[in-house]
């Protein structure tokens, strides 16, 4: 068994790490501005899981078919165009990993700064993230071992605590919130109206990164094979926590004290164990977004990687190390990571972000439709489950979120859009230099 590859329980540990983080951290704050329903809310968790699992299942017969690193790159490139794949890879690099990264560490410093001090420096909590980003960046750049050590480490701890603090806080606090979590009348129309749709938005991006074992499959060690369940064994298992610590969220600590508010977790926490020990568990729960800056940071610069591949302008991101890790390639992500720390609000980054990335997801998705019109004869080891009900429920759910953050954030979902266009211009930049030999084989595949 080569040592040179990464194992089957590193890359769930990706998978659920990318997944469980800033997200699910923050998000409810946010979704009780205007839903109060304690079934609707749930339900909205449950959805997003839904949502995300039918998207595994697609991309794990795209994965299992096309078994290259590089995600939504290498799909699109193959089933659409070059030009398709390039974007996707420039969406990937600029939002799609250095934007959450930078969520996640901002997260990590405000949960930590809230719970040890009583009024945090914004320029100290910035400081902090910038740090957090610059060690992982050390120690990923470096070894592969290292690398995958760190990551499985730290994923079976943020499990173990999340599960911990659902049934200690149930368990031990001093009240259970009146929220019923059973439906109601008027729930119905609740989860119709516009105003769960904009909160589907936050679930989306909370559920974002169910694709991340995309990025390491040359690295997997019998990919077409382990690749599936990897995906789908990863999200599963992230719906089932995130339902879990939303349910104890609304349980123990009093809604009007969570609205409008990013550190839930610290909330709930002093509501369940009193002030003491709601900041240990603060504490506690910031070092679980640590996972979560280390997966995007292993996984994203992949992409960079790949690109760097395939078009011989970029081919200094292809470079590695002299244990096959593409160094380069982490190092510009760092960079972007703190310009966004160090530029943008919290706010702003999470919602074009959360846009950008489920217009990309929309469009691998609905590719699976189109590799089996134009290649019907290609190997596919693996099959989507009850194909095409999953891409269909996966499309029309992310269709819907992308209308209404439109409607709803006009400036984000533009500014998104933004993105992709100068991902274009990129393209036709570095298609003059021309694309390696290797990437022109792929095509023909």
């Amino acid at each position: 068994m080569s040592s040179s590859k990464f194992r089957y329980p590193t890359v769930t540990a990706v998978v659920i790490a990318n997944m469980v983080g800033t997200g699910v951290f923050t998000s409810l704050g946010f979704q009780l501005l205007e839903l109060r329903s304690g079934f609707v809310l749930l339900a909205l968790w449950a959805i997003g899981g839904l949502a995300a699992v039918c998207g595994a299942m697609t991309y794990a017969e795209l994965g299992a078919a096309m078994p290259r690193s590089g995600g939504e790159y290498n799909f699109l490139s193959r089933i659409y165009h070059p030009a398709a794949g390039f974007v996707s890879g420039w969406v990937s690099a600029t939002i799609g990993f250095a934007a959450p990264t930078a969520l996640a560490a901002i997260t990590f410093a405000a949960y930590a700064t809230s719970a040890l001090l009583d009024e945090p420096s914004a320029w100290l909590q910035k400081g902090l993230a910038c740090g957090l980003v610059i060690l992982l960046t050390l120690v990923h750049a470096g070894s592969r071992r290292g690398s995958g050590g760190l990551q499985w480490l730290f994923t079976i701890l943020k499990v173990l605590v999340i599960v911990l603090f659902c049934v200690a806080a149930v368990t031990f606090a001093p009240a259970v919130q009146p929220v019923n979590f059973l439906p109601t009348s008027g729930d119905g129309t609740l989860i119709l109206s516009g105003a769960f749709a904009v909160s589907l938005i936050y679930v989306s991006y909370a559920y974002t990164g169910w694709n991340a074992a995309t990025y390491l499959s040359s690295e997997l060690e019998e990919p077409q094979r382990t690749l599936p369940w990897i995906l789908m064994g990863g999200t599963l298992v992230v719906t089932v926590l995130y339902v879990a610590l939303n349910y104890t969220f609304l349980a123990v600590a009093p809604m009007a004290s969570m609205t409008g508010k990013v550190e839930v977790g610290y909330i709930a926490a002093d509501a369940a164990f009193g002030d003491i020990a709601g900041r240990f568990t603060g504490v506690v729960l910031a070092l679980l977004l640590v996972s979560t800056v280390s997966a995007m940071t292993m996984a994203g610069p992949r992409v960079l990687q790949v690109i760097g591949e395939d078009f011989r302008g970029l081919s200094l991101l292809a470079k590695t190390n002299t244990d096959g890790i593409p160094s380069n390639a982490i190092y510009l992500q760092a960079v972007l990571t703190l310009t966004f720390i160090l530029t943008s609000t919290f706010e702003s980054i999470l919602v074009f972000a959360g846009f950008t990335l489920a217009l990309n997801s929309f469009a691998t998705v609905l590719g699976v439709f189109v590799l089996r019109i134009r290649q019907p004869h290609l190997p596919r080891p693996y099959r989507t489950f009850a194909y095409p009900l999953p891409p269909i429920i996966y499309l029309l759910l992310t269709a819907w979120t992308l209308t209404f953050v439109l409607l709803n954030k006009p400036y984000e979902g533009l500014f998104g859009l933004a993105v992709v266009a100068s991902g274009l211009l990129f393209y036709a930049v570095s298609a003059r230099h021309g694309r390696t030999a290797s990437a022109k084989a792929l095509d023909q595949t």
